[in-house]
């Protein structure tokens, strides 16, 4: 769905267009998969004065960037910045699930004792 929201021109489109120009801007990547092919027809219109996927002048000459059509690009998708920056954070991720899980089992276990004692009575 993210994918047919970049090819899209529709009004909605263009909002999520212009916040994940931004993701790429800032994690020097671009497209969410298959680099600027997820960008379709509209890898050519420029979005916030800046053309899309477009390396900044200082970074063009390193590994990070690499040539399409007529401009420097980003060479890393965008797909992969987020599964490294899950991969990065899975022990932060796992620590919180693992702690809610324990409140939780807490709670059933002062609920059940709750529970017996009014049983009792």
């Amino acid at each position: 769905n993210s994918v047919k929201s970049l090819q899209s021109s529709t009004v909605e489109s263009k909002s999520f267009q212009e916040k994940f120009q931004k993701f790429q801007t800032e994690n020097q990547c671009c497209g969410l998969l298959h680099g600027p092919a997820d960008w379709g027809n509209n890898f050519n219109i420029p979005l916030g004065g800046k053309k899309i996927c477009e390396c900044e002048a200082e970074l063009s000459s390193t590994p990070l960037c690499t040539s399409y059509d007529t401009i420097k690009i980003y060479a890393k998708s965008c797909g992969d910045v987020i599964v490294e920056y899950l991969k990065d954070h899975l022990l932060i991720i796992m620590g919180i699930a693992f702690g809610l899980a324990i409140v939780e089992i807490i709670g059933l276990v002062f609920s059940m004792s709750l529970y017996c004692q009014i049983q009792r009575k």
